[in-house]
């Protein structure tokens, strides 16, 4: 049961680093991954992110819309 409560804080850190990339690649502030630790805030925000136009995409790029 130790374990869980060690490896429990790296995943979720690791979960918010890998959001956080995310976020910054697709040109959002990575600040929004805090959004993640909120539980229902958590799945409204994928979809807004996936639904929005990205800042970091180029506009002369065919984005299949």
């Amino acid at each position: 049961m130790a374990l869980f409560f060690v490896l429990l804080p790296v995943y979720i850190l690791f979960c918010l680093w890998l959001g956080f990339r995310i976020l910054r690649k697709a040109g959002f502030d990575g600040r929004w991954v805090i959004a993640l630790l909120v539980p229902v805030l958590n799945i409204i925000m994928i979809w807004v992110f996936a639904f929005s136009r990205w800042p970091g995409l180029r506009e002369d790029v065919d984005q299949g819309f």
